[in-house]
C-alpha cells in the first residue's frame, strides 16, 4: 500500500496509463492532472526539466520522477511485497 497520495503529471501517453494502473495496483489514492488541462508544457519543463520525461510522479512531497523511477522506487521499498500480501 501507498502510504502516501501520488500525483501523477500526465499527458495521456501509454506510458502515463501504465503508470496510473501501477498506482492502482499499489492500493494507493493519486491525482492525475493532465498537459493541458492542469498545467502546460512550459510550466511541467520549468517544474521537472527540459528533459523530463512524461509521466512524473510524487509521492506526498516526495518526487520519485519517471515510470521506470517508480518501479524501482516501489520495490526498492517493499511496496509490491505488500501487495502481495493482501493477494
Amino acid at each position: 500500500m501507498i502510504p502516501l497520495t501520488a500525483v501523477i503529471y500526465s499527458n495521456g501517453s501509454q506510458e502515463c496509463e501504465r503508470a496510473a494502473q501501477l498506482l492502482k495496483s499499489l492500493g494507493g489514492e493519486f491525482l492525475e492532472y493532465r498537459l493541458n488541462k492542469h498545467f502546460t508544457q512550459r510550466a511541467f519543463e520549468l517544474e521537472f526539466g527540459s528533459e523530463a520525461q512524461y509521466p512524473q510522479i510524487a509521492l506526498g512531497a516526495k518526487h520519485v520522477g519517471h515510470l521506470k523511477e517508480m518501479l524501482h522506487y516501489a520495490q526498492e521499498n517493499g511496496l509490491f511485497d505488500e501487495t502481495t500480501k493482501t493477494a
